[in-house]
């Protein structure tokens, strides 16, 4: 059970805060042009909301495979072998990256929490904001490395579901 809820992590998180999202952005349409009202806090919302869906996203293209990608190097090579020791080679590069980018995300809302920034509408903490950065990053390292091991222990050995 956890390991299937772990497995569509970010589909699960996805799917419902977009549906949050598009909820949030009609409430203040309707509330602004039928009540000549609004929501004074829904377009913050709607905003932080698109940052973690920016950052999952990305860790769920990693787990999918659906990072756009360049390779006219990976089809220079000649061997299956070459091809997978250079794939392992792009992913380990991206692996660095987005650990250096989670581990610099987790110093960044370290600060804020520490400063107490909060956003100007909602009054709420800036560094929940920024927290999807180190999170979306730290699960597209698990993702990176699911995905390396797959790759090492690929029978084929071709790499070929690799790549869009």
């Amino acid at each position: 059970m956890l390991r299937k809820i772990f497995s569509n992590l970010e589909e699960y998180l996805l799917v419902y805060s977009l549906m949050f999202s598009v909820a949030l952005v009609f409430g203040q349409v309707v509330m602004r042009y039928l009540f000549s009202s609004s929501l004074y806090w829904s377009e913050e919302m709607a905003r932080y909301l698109f940052l973690w869906q920016i950052w999952l996203g990305a860790s769920y293209a990693t787990k999918e495979h659906r990072h756009l990608r360049i390779e006219v190097v990976k089809d220079i090579l000649k061997t299956e072998k070459s091809k997978k020791i250079f794939e392992l080679f792009a992913l380990s590069i991206w692996l660095a990256f987005s650990i250096f980018l989670a581990f610099k995300g987790f110093e960044l809302v370290k600060m804020l929490l520490l400063r107490g920034q909060v956003s100007p509408a909602m009054r709420f903490p800036m560094a929940y904001a920024y927290l999807s950065v180190p999170v979306g990053c730290s699960l597209m390292s698990i993702r990176l490395i699911d995905n390396m091991l797959h790759l090492i222990h690929s029978n084929n050995n071709s790499g070929s579901n690799m790549g869009v």
